[in-house]
């Protein structure tokens, strides 16, 4: 009879770490999955600030190219005698320290002149007669145009042959 017991009582104990082996696994998988989820979370939750962090700076350099545009025009403007100016040069530089940090932010000048009319690259401002170019080359450039990291920021403001 006592053995019997003990038998029955066994049983019961089997049943029982079954029983609690089962709940651990469940609450296992569930913490395991809740673990990754809140890894998948993190991670797409710094890809949507830096996806904010980039439209702010591209953002920024948009508001930077008129300032560029405006260098552009001041240095085609300088007399000759005055391009070995010390005052004139440290101007300069400082558009070059500009051109290098929209470098390093990935954003590069469309080429344009010499090149065929690309409506995704240029937007077409006038047409000018011509015979020393191709019809729908482009001949001069009104504006540059920019792309950051291989999408247009801005569009090339040109002129092209007829």
């Amino acid at each position: 009879m006592l053995e019997e017991e003990l038998k029955k009582e066994i049983e019961e104990l089997k049943k029982k770490l079954e029983e609690t082996e089962k709940l651990k696994n469940e609450y296992l998988a569930g913490w395991q999955r809740a673990r990754a989820d809140l890894i998948n979370y993190k991670r797409e939750e710094m890809e949507r600030v830096g996806s904010f962090v980039k439209i702010a700076q591209e953002g920024l350099i948009f508001e930077l190219l008129p300032i560029l545009d405006n260098f552009d025009i001041a240095e085609k403007k300088i007399p000759k005698e005055l391009k070995e100016n010390e005052n004139v040069k440290g101007l300069l530089q400082i558009k070059q320290q500009i051109l290098d940090f929209l470098k390093k932010k990935g954003v590069e000048e469309i080429k344009s002149v010499g090149e065929k009319f690309d409506p995704a690259l240029h937007e077409v401002v006038g047409e000018v007669d011509t015979d020393q170019f191709e019809t729908g080359t482009i001949v001069e450039e009104i504006q540059k145009g920019y792309k950051i990291e291989g999408r247009v920021l801005r569009p090339a403001k040109v002129k092209v042959a007829k």
